[in-house]
């Protein structure tokens, strides 16, 4: 449609206003095409026609609708202009106190001048991982924004963040670096994030000072990049300074500061650390009392310095490197003091005694005289000779104001070197995000070389800014699938042309810089001369000093007056040199040249005698405007190649007054920022733009019926809005918006307001004609029934009369007295039938008195019987546990007893030993005597050959030479003989000695052997005594035993002591066999060496004697077995007939008396044992006969033959030696059994103890169940006792299958909840039981172990930590319970209390347990909220549950490219029902105790409650009066859900309190004084902020709702002043209610739990 149409009445305009800019008026009557007026109504009531011209009409500007007031971003208006947008951020700021707004990629943020409660941890947690545009304008947003698009895009990013003075540029680009550390926190011990932003600080205190518009205005340009890792977590920074205002430190204008840094230095001047600077207070430093004032109001200079040292230390710059720092800044102010004094016309000079001149050269360490003679006196070189030439004193101070501002500057670029080395951190940089924080554009009264540089600094950016801003908008009409058109827009090229191009502004500065002469008048005639015909290029009228420029913004004017100056930046070469040569290292290293081609070795510097001059060429490249345009260079560079974001600061007025709007000064500013230029480029094309849902919600009621019933909504957009805007030009259809021209969609307010009008009209005429009907009928009700009343009062007074009066007066009489005669007759009666009534009642209560008066009296004999009975039964109880102390006494002495028998068995053994070995010897010493019995009869053999050899020779001599020679054999023969006979004779004799010899030996071995026999015979008898003892002490133990029965009464236990006694009996007849064997084999070892047979005989007899005596001994002990079974007989017919006689009273005392009857059934068995014994016995006694017959025989075979008697005798030493090897080995096997059994028989007797325990308690039990007479209850399984036993090496296939292994869907494990935990306790409950510590620790820390481990390893798994969650609590349940302390045994049953454990006190371990289960609570409650969170605003906030009611304001906000994301699924309330049902539903399932489920419930419902309240105080389109109905719906959801799942007492509810009451504050009326008490006393869950920030944040949906006004958001602050509560804004949400684990004691009988196959856990054994 045609704009002109728009122009109708009751439309609103813009028209221009000379002191608001704009002004808003309504059109009077419509505005057709020729007319000459607009008739106008203003605000004021006043009217005014607006002229318009017929042939080319101006018509003002038309104003929005109010819906589209106050929107987040300008782009979404549907008229943008100038007007709209300044209209827009009054209300914003004003109206509804918020600072930020987004105008299309430009964050735009009006200074508040006052502190406000939106920068909190909790706000940056809520926008991180937000898309720009869901939630409200924030420079948090800004900073996700680029934080995102670096980590998705894999992009570096910068936010550009300009402004004039005093628009808080540094403060919003300190919270965009904040932002960035808070969330990437490396959790690293380099605290890096703390360092970036520590490094704000020290570059404010250096850089920043007060001006006439801003306390902290930032006096240069910086550039941070805050560089990322891989993991896009911050690594460290790195600053980039621009253009610092060096004039500041010599000179301020009135009412301004110089640097914060010399003012926190005098105000700490009379501390210790500051004594050695000299400092005085800042009013006596001419440096810092230039400007007036020296303080601001408000601040605290000496706490500024030590906020600036901390940062210092913090960034690593230590107090050496802080004190020359100092050194050098109070070396700069005592220069400034330095008096330079004029001599004469020409000459000037400074007195050497200075004060302040000799505290500089001091603390500079610089020459005085030098300093004196430099300050005022310039050299002059020429080609022949080099002249000193003192100069006056103007030029003396400004050579003293240069080298300060020289000293100042060098420090200044020092100071942010140092940091940024500081700021370095090891690590290779993946990305980074650059934040630019940079002056604005600038206009003053009198602009110089500073202003002239910044705004062309801004030029450059602007340019950069429409370029970036154009590629935007082409890349959305790209991706919409529009056709794309040029738009034209203002490109500030020509501008920067004019100043940087070749003969432009710099490039003749510098030329005219270049010349010795060189003068401002005459450079800026050349501007003139040269420029003169650019368009852009002015010349003032009224001035030859100045020239103009025509910026982007505004046209400036600038004093010519200091460029030279200020562009060349010189410095005396001389004072250069004195600084040099100062003493001090950092000072001299300020002033040394930087050598382009450094040598590379050893070198010489050869210095001429005469200065050489420099060339031109070097001066031209130090020129201020020529670094300032390579820096500018480079930071177009790094701009240009990342990804902008804008932040454009906005100072409201020029008063620094908190809120207060200056349209004025704001519209300045939006000029000269882009923002205007960002809406001009929008409006060109089609600057709104919604979604087809965001149209169809809105426009529906302009649909047709037909339309509305198309399944396909974009289609039924498309149609309609083809129906109502014939010209298609107006509007164009995307893939997934609608884009339209300015004014359409104000077009399609006017259409469906004019809809909503006509049907408001109908409904008002049907709703009045209603209630006439209504009222109507009413009053012809009450007529009717008034004429009813009136006509029946008039028929009456019409029928009375007089006799009539005197008939009725007589029936009243006779009515009297006939109706006292009734009463009396009625009184009579009743009287008598309660007298008759009474009588037979008080004779029943006298009879019942007396009745209850006998019943007293036997009652009391029956107490007095029962009272005897039970001081008889106490007396029994105490003297049972007097038997049960005499008998743990008897078996201590038992223990002793048989600890002094194994000491005597040890020394048995020992013995044994020592015999063995010196048999051994007596062995070795026979065998010796043998060899030397054979070596003699050898011998003997040998001489009796050579003699017989010899008779062989004599026969062999002939005859003749026996003739010859016979009387000489004859004589030689006869001494032959008489030689032999005396070698015979020498021969026996050593034979006899040899054999006297071995007679004496063998005689001393038989007197050894036979005091070894003797010893050996009085070692028998002393065992046999000690056999004997041993009987003595087994009987003691049997009477012990039976009386311990008797006691008990526990007939099950003689099956034990039987086995004890005969597991006795063969150990001492085992003793006893093998002493004897000792015996005999010694005694046979005897008599073999004395050949003496009837000491064999004697022995034998001997032997028989004992085994006689043996057999007598067990025979002695059968009849004492006998005796004491039929003993027990006896005892077990006494137990029988006592419980026989208590069967009658109850069927438990029957069952008793049954099982203990068939448990006496072992006495046959126990005759059968007996008669065995006596078997064995016998056919012991005949083996011993057979053996004792055998060895008889051996023995006469020995006497006959000797020399196989000998033989015999060596085989039976060595099989007798390993013989004697066995008997040790059998005696450290007898020594182990031994041990054994005292083992046994001491647990035997722990069990004894036991059971008479047992019994007591179940006597108590039986006779209070005969004395209630109640039935009691199932009798407890006696098969099992809870009990799981296992392996020692098993211990870890246990924790593998029941915890490692185990999934939570297992059927088996969901039958039983908590079964995992049952069957470790079961476990635990044997490990006890046996009383092994070792294995019970080791069993309770691998447990723990694997819970920890299956935690970790599924730590974002629901069910998982829901399964172990609820068995971690079951288990420390069952600990608790089973403990034995009483307070959690109170609910026992009494097995269950049998059960409990009895060795070892678990409550360490309980404790480790109960923190693990806080652990996995915490995680499970991390996962829930992680699954919940990204349902909780489209489920609460932004569906619609409520059908019919639409709380949608379509925003048209146009999001970045790079933010949009297309939502694969779309939750409802429905969904978070649903998701809590399954997360109730799990937990149930897993068998978690109500309690704790009720704890998760109520933090979960806490999570919602706080996330959706957050997101309503940041999101401005949240906070209208139908998006509070849809709330209060929601809740009204969650509170159906929790009393279906019963869980109301869980307070969950009570968590959701503050966000109803935020529902009902959107709701309820906000317009009178009434509605602001009313709101104060019941909204008490919100703090004033909260309060606040809602009546602010309200938003109205149609025309027809009202905002709330300033007034009475003031009004509810006023009654809110005297509330106390948090002044925070947003809610936590990582807030945690304390979790308890409630004791909750399990009814689960451990006896009855059988462990299923599917666990695998066959190697455990039920107990």
């Amino acid at each position: 449609m045609a704009l002109l149409e728009l122009y109708t009445k009751y439309n609103r305009v813009w028209i221009p206003d000379p002191q608001h800019v704009w002004k808003s008026a309504e059109i009077m009557r419509d505005f057709h095409s020729g007319d000459t007026v607009l008739e106008l109504l203003l605000e004021d009531g006043s009217e005014q026609s607006y002229p318009v011209d017929p042939s080319s009409p101006q018509l003002p500007h038309l104003r929005n609708p109010d819906i589209l007031v106050g929107e987040n971003d300008l782009t979404a208006l549907s008229y943008l202009h100038e007007p709209a947008v300044l209209h827009n951020l009054k209300v914003r700021f004003v109206e509804s106190k918020i600072i930020y707004t987004y105008c299309g990629i430009i964050l735009v943020a009006v200074n508040p001048y006052k502190q406000l409660h939106i920068y909190g941890d909790a706000i940056i947690h809520a926008y991180s991982g937000q898309n720009m545009g869901d939630m409200d304008p924030h420079i948090f947003a800004v900073a996700e924004e680029a934080y995102k698009q670096m980590a998705r895009n894999h992009k570096n990013q910068s936010i550009i963040v300009s402004g004039e003075s005093g628009a808080g540029k540094t403060v919003s680009a300190r919270y965009a670096m904040r932002y960035f550390a808070i969330v990437s926190k490396t959790g690293s011990k380099t605290r890096v994030e703390d360092k970036v932003l520590a490094s704000n600080p020290v570059t404010e205190a250096i850089g920043n000072a007060k001006t006439v518009r801003n306390d902290n205005s930032s006096r240069f340009g910086k550039y941070t990049e805050i560089s990322f890792d891989k993991r896009y977590r911050i690594i460290g920074a790195n600053m980039r300074t621009y253009l610092l205002e060096k004039s500041r430190v010599v000179f301020q204008a009135e009412n301004e500061r110089n640097y914060h840094i010399f003012y926190q230095m005098c105000s700490c001047a009379d501390l210790p650390q500051f004594k050695s600077l000299r400092l005085l207070s800042a009013d006596k430093f001419q440096y810092t009392c230039m400007g007036g004032e020296t303080s601001i109001e408000g601040v605290d200079d000496k706490k500024g310095m030590e906020e600036t040292q901390r940062t210092f230390t913090l960034l690593g710059l230590k107090e050496d490197f802080q004190s020359d720092v100092f050194k050098v800044l109070a070396g700069i102010l005592h220069l400034g003091n330095v008096e330079i004094i004029n001599v004469s016309g020409d000459r000037s000079s400074v007195r050497s005694s200075d004060p302040h001149l000799t505290a500089f050269c001091e603390l500079l360490g610089v020459s005085t005289e030098g300093l004196v003679q430099w300050l005022c006196h310039r050299r002059i070189v020429l080609v022949a000779e080099t002249v000193v030439k003192p100069v006056l004193k103007e030029r003396a101070v400004n050579a003293r104001d240069a080298l300060a501002k020289q000293i100042y500057a060098h420090l200044f670029d020092f100071v942010i070197h140092e940091i940024n080395t500081a700021l370095k951190v090891p690590g290779k940089q993946h990305a980074f995000i650059g934040v630019l924080d940079i002056y604005g554009f600038e206009t003053f009264d009198v602009n110089s070389f500073e202003q002239f540089c910044i705004n062309y600094a801004n030029e450059k950016l602007q340019q950069q800014f429409n370029l970036h801003v154009f590629k935007l908008e082409q890349e959305e009409y790209m991706k919409e699938d529009i056709p794309w058109t040029l738009i034209d827009f203002y490109d500030n090229q020509p501008v920067i042309d004019l100043i940087e191009a070749k003969m432009g502004i710099l490039d003749l500065l510098d030329e005219e810089c270049l010349l010795p002469q060189g003068t401002d008048q005459n450079w800026l005639q050349k501007l003139y001369n040269y420029l003169a015909p650019n368009p852009l290029f002015e010349k003032p009228r009224l001035s030859n000093e100045a020239f103009m420029i025509q910026h982007f913004a505004d046209k400036v004017e600038y004093q010519c007056k200091g460029f030279l100056e200020k562009n060349r930046d010189a410095l005396y070469e001389e004072l250069v040199d004195i600084m040099r040569d100062s003493k001090f290292p950092l000072l001299a290293n300020f002033f040394q040249e930087v050598d382009q081609s450094p040598l590379t070795g050893k070198g010489f510097r050869v210095k001429s005698a005469r200065p050489v001059p420099k060339s031109a060429n070097k001066q031209l490249r130090t020129t201020v405007g020529d670094k300032f345009r390579s820096s500018l260079y480079l930071l177009m560079e790094t701009l240009n190649a990342t990804t902008p974001h804008y932040v454009r600061c906005i100072k409201p007025n020029d008063e620094k007054l908190p809120f207060e709007y200056d349209s004025r000064r704001v519209v300045q500013q939006l000029r000269a920022c882009g923002v205007l230029e960002t809406i001009h480029i929008s409006a060109q094309s089609y600057p709104s733009r919604w979604t087809y849902i965001e149209f169809y919600s809105r426009y529906s009621i302009l649909m047709t019926q037909q339309e509305v019933g198309l399944n396909d909504k974009k289609q039924t957009c498309k149609t309609v809005l083809q129906r109502l805007i014939q010209d298609s030009n107006q509007y164009k259809f995307g893939r997934t918006k609608i884009f339209f021209r300015a004014g359409q969609v104000a077009y399609l307010e006017k259409l469906r307001l004019d809809r909503l009008r006509g049907a408001c009209v109908t409904i008002q005429k049907h709703v009045r004609g209603w209630s006439q009907r209504r009222k109507y009928l009413r009053m012809r009700e009450a007529a009717i029934i008034l004429q009813q009343y009136i006509r029946g009062q008039r028929q009456v007074r019409k029928s009375v009369s007089a006799a009539t009066l005197k008939q009725g007066w007589a029936a009243l009489v006779i009515q009297k007295y006939w109706r006292g005669y009734r009463m009396r007759q009625i009184y009579q009666a009743v009287h008598l039938a309660s007298v008759t009534i009474q009588a037979f009642t008080r004779g029943w209560i006298a009879r019942k008195r007396y009745k209850r008066m006998m019943e007293e009296h036997k009652a009391m004999i029956l107490q007095k019987y029962a009272r005897a009975w039970l001081v008889r039964r106490r007396f029994q109880t105490m003297r049972r546990l007097v038997l049960n102390v005499q008998l743990s006494y008897r078996v201590q002495q038992l223990r002793k007893k048989i600890e002094e028998q194994n000491k005597e068995n040890r020394g048995l053994v020992e013995r044994l030993t020592s015999l063995a070995n010196s048999h051994s010897q007596a062995v070795e010493r026979v065998q010796s005597l043998e060899a030397q019995l054979e070596k003699s009869a050898s011998k003997r053999a040998s001489l009796e050959a050579k003699e017989l050899k010899a008779k062989e020779d004599a026969s062999l001599v002939s005859k003749e030479t026996l003739t010859l020679d016979k009387q000489d054999m004859e004589t030689k023969y006869a001494t032959s003989i008489k030689e032999s006979k005396a070698d015979k004779m020498l021969l026996v004799r050593i034979a006899e000695n040899n054999t006297e010899i071995q007679r004496q030996d063998h005689e001393k071995e038989m007197e050894t052997l036979q005091e070894e026999m003797r010893r050996l015979k009085e070692q028998r008898v002393g065992l046999q005594r000690q056999i004997e003892e041993g009987g003595k002490v087994n009987a003691d133990l049997q009477d012990q035993v039976v009386q311990l029965t008797k006691h008990a009464k526990a007939i099950p236990e003689l099956r034990k002591d039987l086995h004890n006694l005969q597991t006795q009996r063969s150990s001492m007849e085992r003793k006893i066999k093998e002493q004897s064997e000792q015996a005999r084999g010694v005694v046979f070892n005897v008599i073999s060496f004395c050949h003496l047979n009837d000491r064999f005989y004697f022995d034998g007899r001997v032997l028989e004697n004992h085994q006689r005596e043996q057999k007598e001994c067990y025979e002695s002990k059968v009849e004492g077995f006998k005796f004491k079974v039929d003993h027990l007989e006896k005892e077990n017919n006494q137990l029988k007939n006592l419980f026989q006689e208590k069967s009658n009273v109850n069927d438990r005392i029957h069952q008793e008396v049954s099982r203990l009857t068939s448990e006496n059934m072992v006495i046959p068995e126990l005759k059968l044992q007996v008669s065995e014994l006596q078997r064995q016995k016998q056919e012991l006694e005949v083996h011993v006969e057979e053996q004792s017959r055998e060895h008889f025989e051996q023995q006469a075979q020995a006497l006959e033959e000797e020399k196989r008697e000998l033989q015999g005798r060596v085989e039976d030493l060595e099989e007798e030696n390993e013989h004697l090897k066995r008997q040790h080995l059998m005696a450290s096997e007898a020594k182990t059994r031994l041990n054994q059994e005292a083992a046994q028989l001491t647990a035997e007797n722990i069990d004894l103890e036991e059971q008479l325990d047992k019994k007591d308690r179940l006597i108590k039990k039986l006779k209070n169940q005969i004395k209630t007479k109640q039935t009691s209850a199932l009798a407890i399984p006696k098969d099992y006792l809870g009990m799981l036993e296992y392996k020692r090496e098993d211990e870890s296939r246990l924790v593998q299958n029941i915890i490692l292994d185990l999934k939570p869907k297992g059927v088996v494990v969901n039958m039983i909840p908590g079964m995992p935990a049952y069957i470790l306790f079961m476990c635990v409950r044997h490990a006890d039981y046996l009383n092994d510590g070792a294995k019970l620790k080791s069993l309770m820390n691998a447990i723990i172990s694997g819970v920890k481990k299956v935690i970790m390893d599924h730590h974002k798994d629901f069910e998982v930590l829901s399964f172990w969650l609820s068995n971690t609590y079951h288990l420390l349940n069952c600990l608790k319970q089973y403990s034995g302390e009483e307070e959690f045994m109170k609910q026992n049953t009494p097995r269950q209390s049998k059960n409990c454990l009895q060795n070892f006190d678990l409550s360490e371990h309980r404790q480790i347990l109960s923190d693990l289960a806080i652990h996995i609570y915490h995680q499970f409650i991390a996962v829930m909220e992680k699954t919940l969170t990204p349902m909780i605003v489209p489920g609460m906030l932004v569906h619609e549950s409520l059908q019919g009611i639409s709380s949608m304001k379509p925003t048209g906000f146009r999001k970045r490219s790079g933010s949009i994301y297309e939502d694969s699924e779309t939750y409802t309330i429905s969904s978070i029902l649903q998701q809590l049902s399954a997360f109730h539903s799990t937990m149930s399932q897993h068998g978690m105790e109500q309690g704790l489920i009720r704890q998760v419930v109520k933090q979960l419902f806490f999570l919602v409650g706080a996330t959706t309240l957050n997101h309503i105080m940041l999101r401005k389109d949240m906070c209208s009066c139908r998006k509070g109905m849809q709330i209060r719906c929601n809740i009204s959801y969650l509170e159906e859900w929790l009393k279906e799942k019963e869980l109301q007492t869980s307070n969950a509810i009570d968590t959701l309190r503050p966000l109803s009451q935020a529902a009902w504050l959107l709701q309820v009326n906000k317009s009178t004084d009434g509605d602001a008490k009313e709101i104060t006393d019941t909204c008490t869950e919100l703090n004033p902020v909260q309060i606040v920030k809602i009546l602010n944040s309200y938003t109205p949906i149609d025309d027809f709702e009202k905002r709330v006004s300033s007034s009475f958001v003031r009004k509810v602050q006023s009654l809110l002043q005297d509330h106390e509560g948090s002044t925070q804004l947003m809610l936590d949400t990582q807030y945690h209610f304390q979790v308890t684990f409630p004791f909750c004691p399990s009814s689960q009988a451990l006896e009855l739990l059988q462990v299923p196959s599917s666990l695998h856990l066959g190697f455990l054994t039920r107990i």
